[in-house]
């Protein structure tokens, strides 16, 4: 990499990846013939990328063996499709295991949530967790940072990416928070980087501002976020997209078919691909008779939508 040059694992930073959920079956073994038939789906409906075992892929659940089958299987079936692994743990050794596995099997870029099982750590404490995994991995894998505070309790502050700067494969963060100033700030602050938008409320702000999304909405409304990407990177008008994306996905909502949740999602995906229904592991719960009935229905009135 030459000198001062910055790796955000992409040439483009106005890119839209799906938050992809980890398909289990019926057993609540992860199907790997089912993730490949997940990715040929994004790949399809236009996605740029993929975000392997995050938050909406149910990492927590999953051990490190098969951590890294599901990394395997996404490498070996990305198609063209950038990927960023998910390979944050509450320790390093096994953070930086699955990061360089990541890298030695098609993982464009890491996302790496912050050691979270220690509430409030220092600064210091965070920047040298972070920096054993920099110094770990090749500065050709892109290294994101996770801000969900909500889930993990830690954020990642501006103080912690300044701190981490000087490592040229620092990408950018996603940004899994409601607070729109927040974000604004972050951008403001850090428009060298990519900071992704994790939520499709600070969507059309992220994309004015040349930043890209890591939407787990794109398990469900995938071609309909893709093609306000493809109208922004064309210059053309991007909001009716939204605006379409945002009517399906309130429609959805309404009808009660409770798609934030995981076995809900799962089970909407699987019927818009035509599949035997996806499996998600506990504490998440499954779909219930009621709510398939729900998405059924709101599956089919997007479907006339057109």
């Amino acid at each position: 990499m030459a000198q001062g040059a910055r790796n955000l694992g992409s040439k483009t930073k106005t890119l839209f990846w799906v938050a992809s959920c980890t398909p289990c079956d019926k057993n609540l073994n992860f199907d790997p013939a089912a993730f490949k038939d997940v990715l040929a789906w994004f790949k399809h409906n236009g996605a740029d990328g993929i975000v392997v075992l995050g938050t909406t892929g149910e990492y927590p659940s999953f051990g490190m063996a098969e951590r890294k089958q599901v990394m395997e299987v996404a490498g070996k079936n990305k198609d063209g499709m950038n990927i960023i692994c998910s390979s944050g743990t509450s320790n390093f050794t096994e953070t930086i295991e699955l990061s360089k596995h990541a890298a030695d099997h098609g993982a464009e870029g890491l996302l790496v949530i912050p050691p979270f099982y220690y509430k409030k750590p220092a600064l210091a404490g965070l920047v040298k967790y972070y920096s054993l995994l920099f110094d770990a991995v090749p500065q050709s894998l892109a290294v994101n940072l996770y801000h969900i505070p909500s889930n993990s309790a830690v954020p990642i502050s501006h103080e912690l990416l300044k701190a981490l700067k000087h490592y040229p494969n620092l990408a950018g963060i996603k940004d899994s928070e409601e607070d729109m100033p927040e974000y604004k700030q972050f951008v403001a602050d850090f428009p060298d980087l990519n900071m992704r938008t994790g939520t499709d409320t600070k969507l059309e702000f992220a994309l004015s501002k040349g930043m890209g999304a890591i939407l787990a909405e794109g398990n469900l409304f995938c071609r309909q976020i893709a093609d306000m990407f493809a109208a922004f990177r064309a210059g053309k008008d991007s909001h009716t997209a939204f605006m379409k994306f945002q009517t399906q996905q309130a429609l959805m909502r309404k009808l009660g078919g409770e798609i934030d949740s995981y076995g809900p999602m799962k089970y909407a995906l699987s019927q818009q691909m035509g599949v035997p229904q996806f499996y998600q592991r506990p504490p998440n719960l499954d779909v219930t008779d009621a709510q398939k009935a729900a998405i059924r229905k709101g599956l089919a009135q997007i479907k006339e939508m057109g």
